[in-house]
């Protein structure tokens, strides 16, 4: 069961209760003695793997033929 601290005793235990939180504690914080807020660790940020859209793309037999041909005078104009 998460500890439930008023807001008031949490701004002089701010630094503690951040501590505890990082550790993996929950703390539920009051006002007026209802749940106001609650402090939580932050999930471990995941790294981005090269390749996770794998197999989920299909390109037509015919990309390679419009992506390799030069641009006309007019696109080339368009670009700059």
């Amino acid at each position: 069961m998460p500890e439930v601290v008023d807001i008031h005793d949490a701004r002089t235990q701010f630094a503690h209760l951040v501590d505890r939180a990082h550790a993996g504690e929950e703390i539920i914080l009051a006002k007026a003695g209802q749940p106001y807020a609650r402090l939580v660790p932050l999930a471990p940020a995941r790294k981005r793997e090269f390749g996770f859209l794998a197999g989920t793309v299909e390109l037509g037999d015919d990309f390679e033929d419009e992506a390799m041909r030069p641009l006309s005078a007019e696109e080339l104009a368009d670009w700059e």
